[in-house]
This record gives C-alpha cells, sequence and structure tokens, in this order.
C-alpha cells in the first residue's frame, strides 16, 4: 500500500511539473503586440455582393463601372481594436479592417472619412453604411482596406474626439496601420500585410490623408513603403479656412466652427477660454455638443449663422493681428500642413463650387508643393468643375482610386 501511495505520489509530482512546463512553454509561444488588440468579423462581402453595389451604383455614376474590372475576391470586414496615444494617454482605438478572402500578400489602402460628429455615424459602429460599403468593397481588388473610426468614435468614444487637430490624428492612423501589419503575422490565415501603403481621404479625410501622407514621407519611411494618395477637397490651412467662416456676415455650417474651436481648446492648442471667442449662450453651448450624439443639423440648431451674433466683435476685429489671440493663431498654423518637397506620387483634387472648404485650399497647396521642390510628374491636381462640397465626393473619389489603380497596377 506504501509503495503504491509513493508511486501515486511520484506520478502526481510528475504530472504538476509537465503541467508547469507545458504551460510555460504554451506562454512563450503566445504573439504580444504592441499595437493590435483583437478583431471581430462584422460582415462578408461576396463577389457577386461587390459586382450587385457597383451595378446599383452605375445607373447614376457610369464611372464607377470601372472598378468592376479589379474585382477578383470575396472580403471579409473585421472591427479592430488597437492601441494609440492621445494627449499623452495610451487609449483604446478602432476601425475597420477589410480583407480578401483570397490567400495572398497585399499593400494597405487607408480610407480617411470626411466629418462626422455622430458616434452612431462611426465606420466600426455602422460598417454597412452604403458609403462605406463603397470603400470596403475596395479590397476586393487586391488591397487590405483601413477605415480609421478616429479617436473619439467606437472604442474610443469617451474621448473629445480632436477635429482638425493633426498631432493626434496622425499618430492614431500611423498606429492603426501598425496594428494592421501586426494583424498579418498569424490573424489572417492565408493573408499576409507588406509595408506598402496607399491613401484616400475627402474633406476632414483630405486633410487627414494629407497629413499621413508627409508623416510617412518624412518620418515612417524605414517602416512603411508609401506608394501614393489622393487627398479630396482638404482644408489644409485651417487659417484659411477660419478666415473663410467669420469673415462672412452668414455662414450655413457654423458647427464646423464650433467643432474646431471646441477641439482646440479642449486639447490646449490655445489658451483663450472659449468665451473669449463665442458669445454666450453659445460659449456655453459648445463644449456640450460634441459628444457624439447630435447630428450635425441638430448642433446648427442650437447655434446661429449670424457671424456677428454667434462671435465676440473682439475676436472678430483681433484674432488675425492682436496679441489676445497669439495662440489661436498658432494653433491653426501648426494645425496646418505645410508645403514640403515630397517625392511620393500625390493626386489633390477639388470641386470648383465648393463653399465649405474653399478651392483655393487646394491650388495653394498645390503651388507652394510645386515651390518646395515637388515635381509636377509627382503631384498632380485636378478641379472638378461645377460640384459643391458633397456633389464633389464621388467624382473626387473615384479619379482619387484610379490613380492609386494605376500606381499599384504599374508595378
Amino acid at each position: 500500500m506504501k509503495t503504491e501511495r509513493s508511486i501515486l505520489k511520484i506520478l502526481a509530482i510528475c504530472a504538476m511539473i509537465l503541467t508547469f512546463i507545458t504551460g510555460c512553454r504554451k506562454n512563450e509561444d503566445l504573439i504580444t503586440y504592441e499595437h493590435y488588440v483583437s478583431k471581430e468579423l462584422v460582415a462578408p462581402f461576396t463577389r457577386t455582393y461587390i459586382n450587385g453595389l457597383i451595378d446599383n451604383v452605375t445607373g447614376s455614376v457610369p464611372e464607377i463601372a470601372q472598378i468592376k474590372q479589379f474585382v477578383v475576391s470575396d472580403v471579409n470586414i473585421y472591427k479592430m481594436l488597437y492601441n494609440t496615444t492621445i494627449d499623452g494617454k495610451k487609449i483604446v482605438a478602432s476601425g475597420l479592417v477589410c480583407v480578401p478572402s483570397t490567400p495572398g500578400d497585399y499593400p494597405m489602402l487607408s480610407f480617411q472619412n470626411g466629418t462626422n460628429t455622430m458616434n452612431a455615424f462611426a465606420p466600426s459602429e455602422y460598417p454597412l453604411n452604403y458609403s462605406f460599403q463603397l470603400i470596403e468593397l475596395l479590397a476586393s481588388t487586391g488591397y487590405i482596406v483601413l477605415i480609421a473610426d478616429y479617436p473619439g468614435f467606437g472604442e474610443s468614444a469617451s474621448v473629445t474626439h480632436p477635429y482638425l487637430v493633426k498631432e493626434p490624428t496622425v499618430q492614431s492612423l500611423v498606429d492603426m496601420l501598425y496594428a494592421v501589419k501586426e494583424l498579418g503575422n498569424g490573424e489572417l490565415p492565408g493573408v499576409t500585410v507588406n509595408n506598402e501603403c496607399y491613401l484616400l481621404g475627402y474633406s476632414q479625410g483630405g486633410w487627414a490623408t494629407l497629413a499621413l501622407h508627409k508623416a510617412l514621407e518624412l518620418d515612417y519611411k524605414d517602416d512603411f513603403t508609401l506608394r501614393g494618395s489622393a487627398c479630396g477637397a482638404g482644408p489644409y490651412n485651417i487659417s484659411l479656412l477660419l478666415s473663410g467662416m467669420v469673415n462672412l456676415a452668414t455662414y450655413p455650417q457654423p458647427y464646423y466652427l464650433g467643432y474646431i474651436l471646441n477641439a482646440y481648446s479642449k486639447y490646449g492648442q490655445f489658451t483663450n477660454p472659449i468665451s473669449d471667442l463665442f458669445k454666450e449662450p453659445y460659449a456655453s453651448r459648445v463644449g456640450t455638443m460634441y459628444n457624439g450624439t447630435m447630428t450635425s443639423d441638430q448642433i446648427n440648431a442650437q447655434l446661429t449663422t449670424s457671424i456677428a451674433d454667434l462671435m465676440n466683435a473682439d475676436f472678430l476685429s483681433g484674432y488675425s493681428s492682436s496679441a489676445k489671440y497669439s495662440t489661436v493663431r498658432s494653433s491653426l498654423e501648426a494645425n496646418s500642413i505645410a508645403a514640403w518637397h515630397g517625392y511620393k506620387p500625390l493626386l489633390l483634387l477639388h470641386g470648383s463650387a465648393d463653399l465649405d472648404v474653399n478651392p483655393v485650399s487646394t491650388e495653394d497647396m498645390y503651388s507652394a508643393m510645386i515651390g518646395a521642390g515637388t515635381s509636377g510628374d509627382i503631384i498632380k491636381k485636378v478641379i472638378v468643375p461645377n460640384v459643391n462640397h458633397t456633389q464633389g465626393i464621388v467624382p473626387c473619389m473615384l479619379q482619387g482610386i484610379m490613380f492609386l489603380e494605376n500606381i499599384k497596377n504599374s508595378k
């Protein structure tokens, strides 16, 4: 009996040792990621469905039929969580990652969407939004497509969205690129992600795309190979944008003005209290409306289209020169995109009748890039005639998509 008990004790000890060793080995085998957190499948798109989407739009936008020739794969759409840093704090952000179901090695295409005030309309919250589907389907043409929520939406809805604040916006986009590279290290069986990047965006997304393009060219060139970018109707010069708003008697979309100055105030871009800029009751309202629960129309209804009634007279007369508003001016300059000598293909697009973002923004950016030494063979400009900001989305983005496709297929 004693011998049997001794044998059982020895076997139990051996089992414990083996369990410990096996557990250690399993822990050693676990992959840890710096940026990638998790993914969740939210929708699969078949080629039949994708071709149907294109057919449905072709009736009103015949040019979109061009994309059909490039469709080669079904697509899986994931909501991805990833780590980034905003205002010095680590947060978990989110976005969509659209992956071809056909095994292969793919480049990344990062799409930056335009102005949004509703968390419910963020990409990962509303992946089947028809507008997003027309971007998601691009994965079927041979890209890993990224659509960031931006900080302040999706998983990070509790933080203030850094609207047109450059540093946290670019950081969150770069961190999503890193996360997708990590995602390709075994989280997508049969699919790998290479270092090549293509960028596309419109409006706020056009500004974000150009800022990201510059960062990838100058600061992250050892980690990513930027192949080209297409930027539509971006407010590249924030000073010009603000002047265009406040120098009018009436401005039909005051929520833009509140969005910018609220974000700049919340992120310490200037030192003036918001009451230096806005009159009451609007000064008190501005800080409460950009929390992801109100549409742009609802915010507009809480403001006024009369600039004289909305803004303080002292600010209107002194923001461009008074020492009192020096940090406001410096914040606008810091978050604008300065021209540089670029060497990666870049297409700037804008509607000629855009009243929301003056096409002068694109004209000036193009001229400044040429003046900084960028070759006319590298940077191109298209002003689409007779379309406003909303009408320009489809023609600008279609031309941008074809611009990127031509680069990808010229390898």
